[in-house]
C-alpha cells in the first residue's frame, strides 16, 4: 500500500544541475503553427490561441521507455518546445514576458487522437485525450540564463529515422512572449508552471516498437521507445 503522505511532488530535470524544477501546472497551446492548424480543419488567420491543461504528474523523461497508453488505436506525437515558468504574475505585459521564464526544453505533446476526435464530435472536455498518464514527454530544461531566449531554431521528429515533422519555432502564431502575456489574462502564472507551446505540422500514429526522437536545435532532443 502507498503511504499517502510519501507521494512526491513532481519534477523535471535541469540540464547540468543536481537540482530539479518543481513542477506545478501544465499549460499548453493548440494550433500554434500555422501548417498545423490547416492541417487539423483550422484557420490560422482567425482563431486566437487557446489553452488546454495536462496534470504535472503526466510529464515523462525524453529517454525513458514508454508503455502505449490503453484507450487508444490512434496514438500520435506532437513535438513542442517547452517554457518554464520561473516567475509568476497575472496580467503580464509583452515586454515583461521573457523576464518570467526560467528555461526551455523539448516536449511531445501525446494525443489520444481518436478520443479527441470523438470528444470534437460530441463538444466534449479533451481531457482524456491529452491528459493521461505519461502524455508529456520533457527533455532536461535549459536555462534561459546559459541559453537565452532562442527566436528561431529547427524542431523536428523522427520515427524509426524517418522524418515526420519538420519546422522552426520561427513559425510559431504566437511566440513564446505573446504567449505567456495572453495566459496571463486567464490564470495567474507561478514559477513551476510549464508550456507546451504548439506543434509544426506532420501529427501522426505512433505504433508498438516505434522509437521516436525529436529535438529542437540548441535546446535539446528526445528519443523514446514506445513498449
Amino acid at each position: 500500500m502507498i503511504d499517502l503522505f510519501s507521494v512526491a511532488a513532481p519534477t523535471a530535470e535541469i540540464a547540468g544541475s543536481a537540482q530539479r524544477f518543481p513542477i506545478r501546472r501544465i499549460f499548453c497551446v493548440g494550433k500554434n503553427y500555422a501548417d498545423h492548424a490547416r492541417e487539423m480543419g483550422g484557420d490560422p488567420e482567425r482563431e486566437p490561441p487557446f489553452f488546454f491543461s495536462k496534470p504535472a504528474d503526466a510529464v515523462v523523461p525524453g529517454t525513458a521507455e514508454i508503455v502505449m497508453p490503453p484507450r487508444t488505436a490512434n496514438l500520435h506525437h506532437e513535438i513542442e518546445l517547452v517554457v518554464a515558468i520561473g516567475k509568476g504574475g497575472a496580467n503580464i505585459a509583452l515586454d515583461d514576458a521573457q523576464a518570467a521564464v526560467f528555461g526551455y526544453a523539448v516536449g511531445n505533446d501525446l494525443t489520444r487522437r481518436d478520443l479527441q476526435a470523438d470528444a470534437k464530435a460530441t463538444a466534449r472536455p479533451w481531457d482524456m485525450a491529452k491528459g493521461f498518464d505519461r502524455s508529456a514527454i520533457l527533455s532536461p530544461i535549459r536555462p534561459a540564463a546559459e541559453i537565452g531566449h532562442p527566436s528561431a531554431a529547427r524542431i523536428w521528429l523522427s520515427i524509426n529515422g524517418a522524418i515526420r515533422q519538420d519546422g522552426d519555432i520561427t513559425d510559431m502564431i504566437w511566440p513564446v512572449a505573446d504567449i505567456i502575456a495572453e495566459l496571463s489574462t486567464y490564470v495567474e502564472l507561478q514559477p513551476g508552471d510549464l508550456i507546451y507551446t504548439g506543434t509544426p505540422a506532420g501529427v501522426g500514429r505512433i505504433v508498438a516498437g516505434d522509437l521516436v526522437e525529436g529535438g529542437i536545435e540548441g535546446i535539446g532532443a528526445i528519443a523514446n521507445r514506445f513498449a
